[in-house]
C-alpha cells in the first residue's frame, strides 16, 4: 500500500463496510505514512479489489480492515490477504493478533475461525448498533 492508494482503498472500504466502520482516505493515508501499519493490496488488472492491514504494537497486533469488492468474494481473496498480512505480521515479530468483527457477517467470522482466531469476548454495543465478537489467534 502506498499513499496515492488511499481514495481507492477508501472507495472500497465504504463499498463492503457501513459508513461508521468504513476507513476514509485520510485513515489509508496516515496509515500508509505509518511504519506501525502493516497492509497488503491485492489488485486485478491495476485496480485494488482487495486490502488487509493491520496497526502492530510490539509483538502485538490488531487487525483494522479485511475488505473485498463484492464481485471477488467467495473466490478465496480474503482468505489469500488475510494469510499474507499474518506472515508479515509474524515476519515483523508479532506473536498476538486481535480483532473486532460483527456477529452478523458470517462470512468475516468463518474467515476468522479457518485461521485459528477464537472468540473470546462480546463487546456490547461496540458498533453502537450491534455488538462485536473480540477474536484473537497466538502464534
Amino acid at each position: 500500500m502506498t499513499t496515492d492508494d488511499a481514495d481507492k482503498l477508501a472507495a472500497l472500504d465504504a463499498q463492503c463496510f457501513k459508513q461508521a466502520d468504513a476507513w476514509n482516505s485520510g485513515d489509508f493515508f496516515s496509515a500508509a505514512m505509518d511504519a506501525n501499519f502493516a497492509f497488503v493490496v491485492g489488485e486485478r488488472g491495476g485496480e485494488i479489489v482487495a486490502c488487509a492491514g493491520a496497526e502492530i504494537s510490539a509483538d502485538q497486533a490488531e487487525v483494522e480492515t479485511v475488505a473485498v469488492a463484492p464481485e471477488f468474494r467467495g473466490r478465496g481473496v480474503g482468505k489469500k490477504l488475510l494469510a499474507e498480512l499474518l506472515d508479515v505480521l509474524t515476519g515483523r515479530g508479532v506473536t498476538f493478533v486481535v480483532l473486532e468483527v460483527r456477529p452478523s457477517n458470517a462470512a468475516a467470522v468463518k474467515l476468522y475461525d479457518s485461521f485459528d482466531f477464537q472468540i473470546v469476548e462480546r463487546a456490547e454495543n461496540f458498533y453502537g448498533d450491534e455488538d462485536a465478537w473480540i477474536m484473537v489467534r497466538e502464534f
